[in-house]
């Protein structure tokens, strides 16, 4: 007789969405990436885009200045 798997699913108020990443990349390997499957419509992209990331401050802070400064198109 073949053993079942069994799963442990917590509940709902074990699971925290604010987890240590995993695995950590560096901002040069990643943005060629997503660039080529934003670019080519990748369905799998769009499975990750509510998903956060964690960012330096630093980069946030310039990010947020790109923002506020970049031409908009007429």
């Amino acid at each position: 007789m073949a053993l079942r798997l069994k799963l442990y699913d917590p509940p709902a108020e074990e699971i925290d969405p604010r987890q240590d990443p995993d695995v950590r990349v560096q901002l040069r390997d990643l943005l060629p990436l997503v660039e080529v499957a934003k670019r080519m419509n990748y369905v799998w992209l769009k499975d990750f885009l509510d998903d956060e990331v964690a960012i330096s401050e630093d980069l946030f802070e310039v990010m947020q200045a790109f923002r506020g400064s970049r031409p908009t198109s007429a």
